[in-house]
């Protein structure tokens, strides 16, 4: 699902709201949520999951091309955790494989 998917999935669902003041409610509350990820804060969304920031520490690697060592630099990103409840319900529509029996 993209992010329009999500516009209109919820413009359709919610008849009193226009596309448009849907689109700025979505974009409102991601734009929040990266503002709180890039400030170092952490998101808990009960019953869906967590968002958090998490510190890859700097390694060598190796340019593919020329085979030369190369430092890559520590990184923060962004890192999710998945709720209880949205892993049962994910698990719950697990797809029935009949060629295993």
């Amino acid at each position: 699902m993209t992010r329009s998917d999500l516009v209109a999935h919820l413009a359709d669902r919610f008849g009193q709201l226009t596309q448009r003041d849907t689109e700025f409610a979505v974009k409102t509350i991601l734009d929040a949520m990266s503002d709180a990820l890039a400030r170092g804060h952490r998101i808990e969304i009960r019953g869906f999951g967590s968002f958090s920031i998490n510190r890859r520490p700097p390694r060598m690697g190796r340019n593919p091309r020329s085979g030369e060592q190369v430092l890559i630099p520590e990184k923060l990103v962004p890192h999710f955790k998945p709720g209880k409840a949205l892993r049962e319900a994910v698990d719950a529509q697990l797809p029935v494989d009949d060629s295993a029996v």
